[in-house]
């Protein structure tokens, strides 16, 4: 009996969410709602089948990979994607307006971005089951190469997704935020100087555009004191009306109407402008509401011209596609 006969998916599953998991047996079983002692025994099984150690071990513990477990795992990833594009194929043919979408992202695309293209999408596909995680450029990136979501939509990092296929869909800048009568107000062209007399309320590093934004502090020689950090914009807006220093977010996260209390700086001249992305998985099965989900995110995504990425060879070529194209500002 040859070994693919006797390999089968669910053990591969179980051996990449072990490495997904850190190593950690327990917590990938949690993840695959299993028992830690069910993983164990199909992963013993896998390596007495295969003739060779995945797993590097002291004791009971996992410690590392193996080089030879390294190999197969790329196998594993490989056969597991190729088994979902089947699955999601068959879907597509039973019934092309019903099945599941899930987008991983940040907390300020998931809180101003998405609300009216998943209101619209909803509307037109009720059928298909949507979810949004929320996480670090990192997670995101990981949650989508592992096939745990469908696509990721991501400012931050780009080097994070240089294995995923990336569309640029819009180009956002920064605002700075103070309180009604704060010195700031009064200036009618801001310099990083004049914002790094006061303590700084903004994005974690890593999220949002964060290290272009230390990068143009650093360009200008100045040392800003950031008094407080957080993942989440509404956040640092609650510690900025609490006084406890400026903030620094995205200018698509400032509410005319629930933010009345609060004035918004142009900050266009201060930082670079960021590019938010939507990425997929290199060779993934797209279905036909994946589209138009796309298109509803960023106009110029059409079908047509999403194909034409998915054919791409490379991050180059992909470029070369959006070259004409004029995005969206906000």
């Amino acid at each position: 009996m040859g070994v693919l006969s006797v390999v089968k998916l669910q053990q591969l599953r179980y051996l990449t969410a072990i490495v997904r998991n850190n190593l950690n047996i327990s917590a990938a079983a949690e993840s695959l709602y299993t028992s830690q002692p069910g993983i164990s025994k199909q992963l013993r099984l896998l390596e007495e089948e295969l003739g060779v150690e995945l797993f590097s071990r002291n004791g009971k513990h996992l410690t590392e990979v193996t080089p030879v477990g390294q190999q197969i795992l790329l196998k594993a990833e490989s056969i597991l994607r190729e088994v979902n594009n089947i699955q999601i194929l068959a879907e597509e043919y039973r019934d092309d307006r019903r099945g599941s979408l899930s987008i991983a992202t940040t907390h300020t695309q998931a809180r101003y971005a998405l609300p009216p293209v998943i209101k619209a999408f909803c509307e037109r596909y009720p059928a298909v089951t949507l979810q949004v995680h929320q996480g670090s450029p990192a997670q995101i990136a990981e949650l989508v190469r592992s096939g745990d979501v469908d696509f990721a939509i991501a400012t931050e990092a780009p080097e994070l997704f240089d294995d995923l296929v990336m569309m640029p869909c819009y180009v956002w800048q920064r605002c700075v935020l103070v309180p009604c009568g704060h010195p700031l107000a009064e200036i009618d062209h801001l310099t990083l100087q004049d914002v790094a007399q006061y303590p700084l309320v903004t994005y974690v590093f890593g999220f949002t555009g964060r290290s272009q934004l230390d990068d143009a502090f650093r360009s200008a020689q100045v040392k800003p004191q950031v008094a407080f950090t957080a993942t989440d914009a509404d956040v640092i807006k609650t510690y900025v009306r609490l006084g406890m220093g400026v903030g620094i977010v995205a200018r698509m996260a400032y509410d005319p109407l629930y933010d009345q209390d609060l004035l918004r700086l142009d900050a266009g001249h201060l930082f670079a402008a960021n590019v938010t992305k939507v990425g997929f998985r290199r060779g993934m099965f797209l279905r036909c509401y994946m589209y138009d989900f796309m298109e509803l995110f960023a106009s110029h995504l059409s079908r047509e011209r999403v194909r034409m990425v998915e054919r791409a060879q490379s991050t180059e070529e992909i470029n070369t596609l959006f070259a004409g194209v004029r995005l969206p500002v906000y």
